[in-house]
Order: structure tokens, then sequence, then C-alpha cells
């Protein structure tokens, strides 16, 4: 039998070497620092202003916020209730939600089969699949659109009224596949295969082996992708606007912040407060799922 000489354990590091290294990561991190704060100082400045009045705002810089704490809860009320904008985010809530779930789902699926269930020409399938990425959104707008009218998938059926957005959600789910299908599978294809066929051997079928040991092992490949469908389809507007044009009542918010310019000008303490507004759940969705974050977007970029 071979044998193989065990390590000698790792001595600590020395005084020396800890300060080498504070030394040398030192700018990196006074280059990160600056870099984050510049990059939030837009962000807080729209925070302050979403709290002052307007005549502060006409008059002075976001800034002198930060000394005179005139802030008012009043920009958000009379956005909430101004054009119907609190039925708008309700709205946003009802798209986005299943166009997270359906991709995440249906992905999740296709996914295990393309790299643990074997059948004819599976790779050249999933190659198909990958290109259509590369499809621009705006090309299948027309036809998607006379679709969905021949259809009635805008229209609300048995008297349930989000059966008015299908059409949205298959739309958005339709582009979604083809990103969740290719980041699923190859993180599912770094599993431990010795498991996988473990379980089979004792008689699992493939859901049960999917239900039971991928989708447990796999939930930071999930949350990376649910935040990416998620902030993508909170975001939209181009589909919103071309897909529920014509229907007021069941448009998202980002159709419906326009509408807040005044006659005379823009109502910048309503712009900012519905901006906050817009960005408030997906800022807590990320934070929610940050840790799942960075190992889902390595999914699959090292094999073990």
């Amino acid at each position: 039998m071979a044998t193989y000489e065990q390590a000698a354990p790792l001595a600590p590091a020395s005084r020396s070497e800890r300060a080498v290294r504070f030394v040398t990561r030192t700018p990196l991190h006074f280059v990160l620092i600056a870099v984050s704060v510049i990059w939030l100082v837009p962000t807080v400045g729209l925070l302050i202003t979403s709290f002052r009045p307007n005549s502060d705002i006409l008059s002075s810089g976001w800034w002198n916020g930060l000394t005179h704490w005139h802030w008012t809860l009043a920009n958000y009320g009379t956005v909430i209730h101004a054009n119907g904008m609190g039925h708008a985010w309700l709205n946003s809530l009802i798209i986005t939600i299943p166009a997270t779930l359906l991709p995440l789902t249906l992905g999740a699926l296709a996914a295990f089969g393309f790299a643990w269930v074997p059948f004819p020409f599976r790779d050249t399938i999933f190659l198909a699949i990958v290109a259509l990425m590369i499809v621009p959104i705006q090309t299948s707008l027309v036809p998607l659109l006379k679709l969905f009218r021949q259809w009635h998938l805008s229209t609300p059926h048995f008297g349930i009224g989000a059966f008015a957005f299908v059409g949205i959600w298959l739309a958005h789910t339709a582009f979604g596949l083809p990103l969740a299908i290719f980041l699923l599978r190859n993180f599912f294809i770094t599993l431990p295969k010795d498991l996988i066929e473990a379980a089979r051997m004792d008689g699992a079928s493939n859901f049960a082996v999917f239900r039971r040991i991928v989708i447990p092992l796999s939930v930071p490949a999930l949350a990376s992708f649910g935040i990416f469908q998620f902030l993508w389809v909170w975001n939209d507007l181009l589909m919103a606007l071309i897909f529920l044009s014509g229907e007021p009542s069941r448009q998202p918010m980002t159709v419906r912040i326009p509408y807040l310019l005044s006659t005379y000008g823009p109502e910048y303490h309503l712009l900012s407060a519905a901006a906050f507004l817009l960005m408030g759940l997906p800022l807590i969705v990320f934070f929610a799922l940050q840790r799942y974050f960075v190992q889902g977007l390595l999914a699959g970029s090292v094999k073990s």
C-alpha cells in the first residue's frame, strides 16, 4: 500500500508577517472604502431629499439637510395616495413574485435534467438554450403582444384580477429561463456524484433526488438567481410599458412614477420619495440573501 507523508501543521504567522500583511493590504482597504463612499453619496443625497420639503429642496442642496433638520414624512404619504402609487406598488409585487418563482422553479427542474438525467442530444439542447441568452428582448415584443391578445392573457379570468398579469409573467419567465438553466446547471454538476448515485441505488426517483438532495445543497445558486430575477423584474420598465400601457389600474411603479411630474416642473420631493419606495423591497431582498450571493455567482466556476 502506498503511504503518504503526513503534512506538518502550519506554524502561526509571526508578528512581522502580520505587520507586513497589514501594511500591504491597507491601501487596498482605503481604496475600497473610498469607492464605497463615492458610490453611496448619491443614494444618501436622494434619501435626505425624500424627507425634505419642496421649498427647502429648491432653495438649498441636499447636504444642508444634515444641519437643518426640517424633515417630514409627508412626502411619502403624498406619494402613496397620489396617482394610485400605493396600488402601483402592489402591482409591482403581484408582477414580480410569480415572475421570479416561475423561472426559478422551471429552471431548476430543467437544470437538474441537463446535469444528471441522460437523454439524447442533451448537450446540444443545452447549448441551444444558452444561445437564447443573446436574443434581444426588443425583437420579440410585437409578436408576444399579438399572441397575448389572441389568447386573452392580459384580461382577468374567473373573476380573478391577477390573471390579467399572466402575459407579463410568461414573458419574464421566458426571458429568465436561459440564465436560470445555465447558472443552476453549472452548479448542479459540481454536486457530489457519489451522493446522487447512492440515492438512486436506494430506490430514489429523479424527483426525489432533486427534492431531497439537489435543492438543499443548491440554496446559494437558487438565491443568487432569485436576486437577479427579482431585481430585473421589479425594476423593469420596457415590458410593463408594452404589455400594460393601456391598463392604468395594473401598471407597476416603474410606469407610474413619471406621472408625478407636474405641469410646472418636476416635484423633486415626490420623485425622491417614490424612488425610495421603489428601492426599499429590493434592498430588503438583497440584504436578506446576500450571504448566498457571492457563492451563487461563483457557481460552477471551479469543479471539484
